[in-house]
């Protein structure tokens, strides 16, 4: 078993998050630069919706019993929306009232005191699902061997990103308005997604890349204190070593990533 060295950024949501490893996503570039400094666990699960993901996200947070002997989650980034939206009779449909209830209960799980997982040292964000290309989306669905209907309607999954939005300013969690940012992007036009998405729902490279720069931004303008930039490096770096030939071991002893916790 792998020691407790640094803690952790993790990443719970459906598909778009599970494809952030993917070469060049989001969850790869973020694990660069936060390289030495805060661990990224994907923890993104295809298909889920936050029904499903609730009793999940609880297996992926260690009990605040244990907390002293484990990684802490630093942030938690919770991204659903994609799949929730799904029309009826698509078993991945939640009604919109129970979306949000599922995204306000997976924030308490780690805000709430009550909570048997609560752990102050956890902030949390979250990130609208991007739009679909309806257009695409049918395409993609028609190439599909048996041919498939489309699955997913603009208007609907626009509804679940505003609902995120809206959950966030109730709970005071700051939130990464990636619907917003994208469609600006394609010039307000559902066609003009296409450019960011591989299959109408799913994001590609250039859709990721700018999934990275909001939720970077955010984290720089809201949680400042675990912005890369302002993090130190677990164990020191190569060159404090070599300038310490005598006694360089004294200096390979893990220490605290975060200064401002420090002072």
């Amino acid at each position: 078993m792998a020691a407790n060295v640094q803690d952790a950024i993790m990443l719970f949501g459906d598909s778009l998050t599970q494809g952030g490893f993917e070469q060049n996503g989001f969850a790869a570039k973020l694990a660069h630069v936060y390289n030495r400094k805060m661990d990224v666990l994907n923890r993104g699960f295809s298909g889920y919706n936050t029904d499903w993901a609730i009793p999940v996200l609880e297996q992926c947070l260690a009990p605040s019993a244990l907390h002293a002997h484990l990684p802490a989650v630093r942030l938690l980034v919770i991204w659903f929306g994609a799949n929730d939206a799904a029309p009826l009779p698509k078993a991945q449909y939640v009604p919109l009232a129970r979306f949000r209830a599922n995204l306000a209960a997976m924030v308490g799980t780690v805000r709430a005191r009550e909570s048997p997982r609560f752990d102050a040292r956890t902030r949390v964000l979250l990130m609208t699902p991007p739009p679909v290309s309806t257009p695409l989306r049918a395409r993609a669905q028609k190439a599909k061997e048996p041919p498939r209907e489309l699955d997913r309607e603009f208007g609907t999954t626009q509804a679940y990103a505003e609902a995120v939005g809206e959950v966030g300013r109730e709970l005071g969690v700051p939130v990464v308005d990636l619907w917003g940012r994208l469609y600006e992007e394609a010039g307000r036009d559902e066609v003009g997604m296409e450019r960011f998405l591989t299959d109408g729902l799913h994001l590609n490279e250039e859709g990721y890349a700018i999934v990275f720069e909001e939720l970077v931004k955010t984290i720089k303008e809201e949680y400042p204190e675990y912005h890369y930039e302002n993090l130190q490096s677990v164990f020191a770096y190569f060159d404090v070593f070599a300038n310490n030939p005598d006694n360089y071991a004294e200096f390979a002893q893990k220490r605290s990533a975060f200064p401002s916790e420090l002072s």
